[in-house]
């Protein structure tokens, strides 16, 4: 599933500390990237990810981790990951958008990483989304993708001057059984990663993230290495 190696180029992975950013650090790497990660903290319910996504940047060697504070998404709310007064969902998923959909929050990464790209010259941009195992988020969509690709491409003097940089989002049409399987065969270390939307030191095993991601391992015939409550 990997695609060539990419000698002598920087790319900017938006590093959640979760499975499948983590799984783009791995594939980004393994295409010859100088890795640049960007972990934002948001002051999301699980922001436990960030310590996660410190080792994951750790382990790969990184040759810079910027680590972005940022209030707005949690004094706006309107998401379960971003208002404690919404409680985390545990039914599974859905056909409806869930409330763990927080609103902007790629938008905003994706323009971020771009401005960091743009100052740092890197080449591609690594987003974990995916439209297949996915909870029914707007933003992780392909058309999404697509229409920030070209907002950057317009929007940036890198753009202009004929040397855009590109989205890549290598998980879009996998399911989370096959992306397991190619972050196997890649070597990454899932054991220091965290999926659950609870924020808690071992994982709750219910919330809708959580459901996916055990479902995937099991899929693709692995046993999850991170600790969940008995």
């Amino acid at each position: 599933m990997s695609a060539g190696k990419e000698q002598g180029k920087k790319a900017v992975v938006i590093l959640s500390g979760g499975l499948d950013s983590t799984t783009c650090m791995g594939i980004a790497k393994d295409r010859g990237y100088e890795l640049y990660p960007l972990t934002f903290d948001y002051g999301q319910r699980h922001s436990v990810e960030v310590a996660h996504a410190r080792r994951v940047a750790a382990f790969y060697h990184a040759t810079v981790h910027q680590v972005v504070k940022m209030d707005f998404l949690r004094q706006i709310g309107g998401s379960a990951l971003t208002d404690d007064n919404v409680e985390v969902p545990t039914t599974g998923v859905g056909e409806d958008i869930p409330v763990t959909y927080v609103p902007g929050r790629n938008l905003l990464f994706l323009s971020m990483a771009g401005s960091y790209a743009e100052v740092i010259g890197a080449n591609a941009i690594f987003i974990g989304v995916n439209a297949l195992d996915y909870s029914g988020y707007p933003d992780c969509r392909p058309e999404f993708i697509a229409a920030v690709q070209e907002a950057i491409r317009v929007g940036t003097k890198a753009g202009v001057d004929g040397h855009p940089i590109t989205i890549e989002a290598p998980l879009m049409h996998w399911t989370k059984a096959e992306i397991i399987r190619e972050g196997m065969r890649l070597g990454v270390p899932y054991e220091l990663t965290t999926s659950c939307y609870q924020g808690g030191e071992e994982a709750c095993g219910k919330c809708d993230s959580c459901r996916l991601r055990l479902k995937g391992f099991a899929e693709a015939g692995y046993t999850d290495p991170i600790p969940y409550r008995k």
